[in-house]
């Protein structure tokens, strides 16, 4: 967690503070009071990847209320917003996790929540104060890719349905030039596994970029890219939001060339590396 403290003239600076866990696995915060003489608004920067982080980041809220007696702003910046995928109750029984994770982040009354790339349109729906910052501005800090786009030098592939409009608006964003390609996979109802992935479109002699949100374990891109390089692409390169890559990035080697993601799940430096995967992180 970073927090940044900004004074009445804009001046924005890091402030350092205490924080540990106890041997019963209690979080603990402490802030220097003195840090925050001229503070009219802070800012908090966290990747919440996990209850920890959750539990670190209401009680940084608590001190920092308590220690201005709710005179400053508090905005929370969260690149990857937890439990986006869990969107809808699928089956009876089931919690709707961006529910309760957006019910917890507007109960600590935030007077602006910044999130990159919402899974779909139910988070920013549900999220108070809410700036939900768009795929395409993320990827116009790429040179590289937004280069090669702008040379039309690729050709787009949506994985499935869910992915279409996200694609549709990078083309757009490059002047509708762009070839897009859509892909639908067909699942095992019961299993959830890939039975088979279809390209709707000409692939052949290509270089290919597959655009998506998320990336976990990469099951959906592994299976893609194996259709895309059987089919003739010469280059399949993947652009994901949210790099999780649970399982690595080894899955991938032989299927994708190149892989474009943001620091939102992670810091560049803790990302794996793969030398046969080419890895570009957006740091934003």
């Amino acid at each position: 967690m970073k927090i940044f403290s900004y004074d009445n003239k804009g001046n924005k600076s890091l402030i350092e503070f205490d924080r540990f866990t106890f041997s019963g696995g209690e979080e603990h915060v402490r802030f220097n009071p003195e840090d925050f003489l001229a503070t009219v608004k802070v800012e908090i920067f966290e990747r919440l990847i996990n209850s920890s982080k959750l539990m670190r980041l209401m009680l940084a809220v608590d001190a920092l209320r308590r220690l201005s007696h709710d005179a400053i702003s508090i905005e929370l910046v969260i690149p990857y917003f937890p439990y986006a995928r869990q969107d809808r109750v699928c089956v009876e029984g089931e919690a709707l996790g961006s529910a309760v994770m957006a019910s917890f982040i507007n109960n600590l009354g935030f007077s602006k929540v910044t999130i990159w790339d919402a899974h779909s349109d139910v988070s920013p729906a549900l999220l108070k104060n809410i700036v939900n910052v768009s795929q395409i501005s993320l990827l116009e800090k790429c040179d590289e890719l937004r280069q090669r786009l702008a040379r039309g030098e690729l050709a787009l592939v949506s994985p499935d349905a869910g992915a279409s409009k996200k694609t549709m608006k990078i083309a757009e964003e490059f002047g509708g030039e762009l070839e897009v390609i859509q892909a639908q996979k067909i699942r095992n109802l019961k299993t959830g596994e890939i039975l088979k992935t279809d390209i709707l479109g000409e692939v052949e002699g290509k270089k290919i970029l597959i655009a998506d949100d998320i990336c976990d374990g990469g099951r959906t891109f592994i299976e893609l890219a194996k259709a895309l390089k059987k089919k003739g692409a010469i280059e399949v390169s993947l652009f994901i939001t949210h790099g999780i890559f649970s399982k690595g990035l080894s899955v991938f080697e032989g299927l994708i060339d190149a892989i474009y993601t943001t620091d939102s799940f992670r810091s560049a430096e803790e990302y794996p590396s793969n030398s046969k995967i080419k890895l570009n992180i957006i740091e934003m």
